[in-house]
Order: structure tokens, then C-alpha cells, then sequence
């Protein structure tokens, strides 16, 4: 990408302080439109098979990644498959498998008193209510969230480090607090997108978005982003920063996806 390109020229007259707020969700949806066709396949990266076992990696995925706790809970769901057996189970074995995901104390509290509160009110079934599972020990609105929607098949906006930063950086808020951030993003879009667009700014914040060092000249939604130039502008350094490599036959999606933008 030059610096005189269409697009460089394009995100550079963007001005937020005379957007509307229709031209900003359309912006919003449009680059919401543009990601998910470059991540089509963008999903949860916890390994899980019941609502239980999401709902736990995903109280065990906080200060360390998903690779990290996808590592540990083959042998944890193994050795206490149900919500009874995590509420019993011998504390020291249970720091001990949840200890390579960090801070295993809290965490072994955490799924230790989950399991019984589950035993306790939901007969250990995970409730598929927004309002009961922020109830629970160790689950706020985010890992409600992630529960809801990809183990019940129910909308939500996962606000995690990802997500808050992008919206962000995209110009859609200006909010940091993650429960009105919910509330601006989820009035731009339609309800039915919410667990996808989660998905697909998660997945871009990982790979190309980068908190301190953003890959600018690789991002499929520069024409968009009122934050180009934050980063690396540069293509050919910029690629080098990608944290993925482009699936067999997508090798030039970029530039399609650029000349589409123009």
C-alpha cells in the first residue's frame, strides 16, 4: 500500500468529529461486512463440548490465552466431567492441572464454587439465562456472553481486551467501560450479528490489529479505520507482523478486498 493510495487518502479525510451517528453505523457495518468475509470461518477458539465445559475455559482463559487453556482442560473435563465433581473435588490436585494457566488459586476458587452453585440452584445444568449466569462465581457479562452464544446459540457481545480496544481504535465508541460499550455497539447492529461480530473483531485483533503495534498497511478495513497509521503502513513490513497466514486460496484477498474498498 502507498502512501498516495485510494485508500490511505480515503481513511485520511475521515473525520469523526463530523460523523453522524447513521454514518458512523453504516461505517460500522460495512466494516463489520468486510471482516467477516475475510474471516468467514472466525469462531470461538476455546475447545469445549457441553456449556459447562465453555463456561469454565472461559473463566480459566483470563491473563493468558486460549492455546494456553485448551492445553489444560482435556485432563480437567476428564477428571471432574460434571459440576458435582468440580465442587468436590481435592483442591491441591485441582491448583495443580490449573496451575499452567496462571493465578490457579483464584481460578480453582473460581470453578470450585461454580460447580457448587450450579449443584445448589441449577441441579448443575448451566442456565442459558443472561441473568442467572452473572450470579454465578467467577462470570461476568462477557463470559455470560460467550456461553450464551456459542453454547446456546443466543446473541451476545463479547466485550473482552480485543473487542474494547477495536471498537475503539474503529471510531465507533469512545466508552471503556465494558457494559456501555455492550450497550452502543449492540444498537448498531442487528441482534442476530452480535456473536458473529464478536468472532471477527476478536479473530482481527489477534491476528492483525495488534494492541502496540497494529499491522496498518495488511488490514482488509484500513479505507475504515479513522486509526490507520497508528501502525505499521508499510505492506511488506506490515505482513510480517501477521500473526496467521492466509488460508490455501486466499493469498490474494487483500487485494481484493482493497480494490473492493476504492
Amino acid at each position: 500500500m502507498s502512501a498516495t493510495s485510494p485508500i490511505v487518502a480515503g481513511v485520511k479525510r475521515l473525520d469523526l468529529a463530523t460523523e453522524t451517528p447513521v454514518a458512523r453505523t453504516r461505517r460500522a457495518r460495512r466494516t463489520y461486512r468486510t471482516l467477516l468475509d475475510f474471516y468467514p470461518y472466525a469462531h470461538c477458539e476455546l475447545d469445549f463440548e457441553t456449556p459447562l465445559q465453555l463456561l469454565v475455559a472461559t473463566i480459566l482463559s483470563a491473563q493468558t490465552t486460549d492455546v494456553g487453556v485448551n492445553k489444560v482442560t482435556p485432563v480437567l473435563f476428564a477428571r471432574y466431567p460434571d459440576a458435582a465433581a468440580l465442587a468436590g473435588a481435592d483442591r491441591t490436585e485441582l491448583e495443580n492441572l490449573l496451575r499452567p494457566t496462571g493465578f490457579f488459586r483464584a481460578k480453582a476458587n473460581s470453578v470450585q464454587q461454580l460447580g457448587a452453585a450450579l449443584v445448589e440452584r441449577y441441579d448443575g445444568q448451566v442456565p442459558p439465562r443472561l441473568t442467572d449466569l452473572v450470579t454465578l462465581p467467577g462470570v461476568g457479562r462477557k463470559t455470560a456472553n460467550v456461553v450464551l452464544g456459542n453454547a446456546f446459540d443466543i446473541p451476545g457481545l463479547t466485550v473482552d481486551t480485543h473487542f474494547a480496544r477495536l471498537v475503539r481504535r474503529l471510531g465507533w465508541t469512545t466508552e471503556t467501560d465494558p457494559v456501555k460499550i455492550e450497550a452502543a455497539i449492540g444498537s448498531m447492529f442487528p441482534r442476530k450479528d452480535w456473536t458473529m461480530l464478536s468472532h471477527v473483531l476478536i479473530f482481527h485483533g489477534r491476528r492483525i490489529c495488534h494492541a502496540k503495534r497494529p499491522a496498518c498497511g495488511a488490514c482488509p478495513v484500513a479505507r475504515w479505520c479513522p486509526s490507520y497509521g497508528d501502525g505499521e503502513t508499510d505492506e511488506t513490513t506490515a505482513r510480517k507482523l501477521l500473526k496467521f497466514e492466509l488460508a490455501p486460496g486466499r493469498e490474494d484477498e487483500l487485494a481484493r478486498l482493497r480494490e473492493d474498498a476504492v
